[in-house]
């Protein structure tokens, strides 16, 4: 049983375009930091795309909560 807060989620994923694209931006940018995360070393470069990547993760990732927290309360 999914709680009401997955429900509101799966709802703004099938009809809310900026929910979406926030959605496939966090989904790019993990993807990014697992393909750095498999790296043995990574170059000066590497550690600031790295650090630049998760505060961009987790930046999208409070936009969605926002925009959760606004379905729940409308």
């Amino acid at each position: 049983m999914s709680s009401p807060t997955e429900a509101i989620r799966e709802q703004l994923m099938a009809t809310n375009q900026e929910f979406q694209r926030l959605h496939e931006e966090h989904a790019h940018y993990a993807a990014q930091l697992d393909e750095l995360a498999s790296k043995t070393y990574l170059t000066e470069q590497e550690q600031l795309e790295e650090v630049r990547l998760k505060k961009l993760k987790l930046w999208t990732k409070d936009q969605m909560q926002m925009l959760v927290h606004r379905a729940q309360v409308a």
